[in-house]
């Protein structure tokens, strides 16, 4: 197996030392127009990374027997060099960029992830606002493992984009120059993925590399100031309600649901998805004559 770094234990005290530095450069700079600190929700989010640790242990179980299972079973094997571990990590990019675009377009997945976005500031200890409920990531990094990456190399890899993702939860730093905001995602690029604007929303998800969301079709370049948070915000800062809240909402919704079509569209289709009858300003069904069969009719999904 090979023996690589928890890169992300090894900087914590980087996160501490960085997020001090922003907290001491509001007081000595502040910026009105900026979302800034607030004491409760940045005790919100540390404590959503804390907790964030121990399920994410827990989850890890089941997952490494998964990612095993399948490296044992594919004949491919990929060895660890300087130069397929930079190949790897482009991957694993890869990879994130489509992972964190379904948790955005599918709501069973969005639950877990509307975590992350639940704050109304933006700033380093954003970066810890972590989810759960992780069990919805490891599907997106099997074929990684079926090429034959080791589920360790997976686990570093992952580690390392998330350890480069710390830094752009930030509007203390404004646009890098040109050639950086081109390749790489910037505090710039992840400021509008954390806002809440019509015209900002589901946009720039790529983690270390911005190159995938011009590549697919999702990039925004931040002109308009960000608005931050959810489109409809949660106003709690208790941990458990932060870290459960959409899925309590997808169980009233599936409850409420009228047929089987809406039960499966309110989990799998998009956060905001309604069948066509639900939207406001739609026109009720007229009532079947007296004297015509009863049918019935299931709403048409869109």
């Amino acid at each position: 197996m090979p023996h690589l770094p928890d890169v992300v234990l090894w900087s914590v005290p980087a996160f501490v030392l960085l997020t001090v530095v922003e907290m001491v450069s509001y007081r000595l700079h502040p910026d009105e127009d900026a979302a800034g600190y607030e004491v409760k929700d940045a005790a919100t989010s540390v404590g959503m990374g804390l907790g964030s640790l121990v399920f994410d242990a827990l989850w890890k179980i089941p997952i490494v027997a998964i990612y095993a299972a399948i490296y044992e079973l594919t004949p491919l094997r990929i060895p660890v060099l300087w130069w397929t571990l930079l190949l790897m990590l482009l991957a694993q990019d890869f990879f994130y960029y489509w992972s964190h675009r379904g948790h955005h377009v599918i709501r069973v997945l969005w639950a877990c992830h509307v975590v992350h976005h639940s704050s109304k500031k933006f700033n380093l200890t954003t970066a810890l606002r972590q989810p759960w409920t992780t069990w919805t990531v490891w599907p997106f990094y099997v074929p990684m493992v079926a090429l034959g990456v080791h589920p360790a190399v997976v686990a570093f890899t992952s580690g390392a984009n998330l350890v480069y993702q710390f830094w752009v939860h930030t509007e203390r730093v404004g646009k890098l120059p040109r050639p950086f905001e081109f390749v790489l995602n910037t505090p710039s690029h992840h400021r509008v993925h954390h806002a809440s604007q019509g015209g900002y929303l589901d946009r720039n998800y790529g983690g270390i590399l911005i190159i995938w969301d011009r590549m697919f079709g999702s990039f925004v370049a931040e002109t308009e100031r960000p608005v931050y948070g959810l489109t409809k915000n949660i106003e709690t800062y208790n941990p458990l309600r932060v870290a459960t809240h959409e899925y309590a909402a997808i169980a009233r919704d599936v409850r409420a649901a009228d047929s089987w079509s809406e039960r499966a569209g309110r989990i799998f289709r998009g956060p905001g998805w309604q069948p066509a009858a639900k939207r406001p300003g739609a026109v009720p069904a007229p009532a079947p004559s007296p004297t015509s069969a009863a049918t019935s009719v299931e709403e048409t999904v869109a």
